[in-house]
């Protein structure tokens, strides 16, 4: 049985390396507030449904469902595979809420006093604690991210589109006034970096998890 066949992506890595570049650019010149109220401001009642669904995608139950299917090709049925997929699942989880109860900074609903331009709509969730790091965001990119790794070598572009999907839960927690940019940004540098750093040892050792 061998391990199912694994790539540090570079259609996923380089946008991301990018992003964190362009993604710290941005803070330092323009600012978590006015990052905020850009994304939070610019709204269409099509957004409004399809940043609402789109976050889903950083959720638990979503990313434990896939990777679940996922067992149903032969290659995922192994050790290897289930140990990896629980392990960049769940840590980067504990740890970003392990730095949410730390910090406990504000959401922005609680930071801007709830003020009326605030952008939300009824069905939305109104969360006032624990904003640093987004968890949805670290979900989505740690989940992505082992899903970019794991592509077979022909259809390792479509790495593009799992960072755009990540990029996304990212854009769609700063729609929905759930997190700021901050949060977002360093979101997906725990959920990418945990997964990248599981993923190595998973490869250095896995011998002890599949049997030749």
């Amino acid at each position: 049985m061998q391990k199912p066949y694994t790539s540090y992506n570079p259609f996923f890595l380089v946008p991301f390396f990018l992003w964190l570049i362009v993604g710290g650019v941005l803070l330092v010149t323009q600012g978590d507030e006015a990052i905020f109220r850009f994304i939070n401001l610019h709204h269409t009642s099509f957004l409004d449904v399809f940043m609402y669904r789109s976050t889903l995608l950083g959720e638990g139950l979503t990313i434990t469902l896939v990777l679940l299917l996922l067992l149903g090709i032969p290659r995922f049925r192994n050790w290897w595979y289930v140990t990896a997929a629980l392990l960049s699942s769940v840590l980067p989880s504990l740890v970003t809420q392990a730095v949410k109860r730390s910090v406990n900074a504000p959401r922005p609903l609680k930071f801007f006093s709830e003020a009326a331009w605030i952008h939300t709509q009824p069905d939305w969730p109104r969360h006032m604690e624990h904003s640093f790091p987004s968890g949805h965001t670290c979900g989505a990119f740690a989940f992505l991210t082992f899903m970019a790794i794991l592509l077979p070598a022909r259809y390792r572009p479509l790495g593009l589109l799992l960072f755009l999907l990540a990029l996304l839960v990212g854009y769609s927690r700063i729609y929905l006034a759930v997190h700021f940019m901050l949060d977002v940004y360093v979101g997906s540098i725990l959920g990418t970096g945990f997964t990248l750093l599981i993923v190595a040892l998973m490869n250095k050792y896995q011998a002890v998890f599949i049997k030749k």
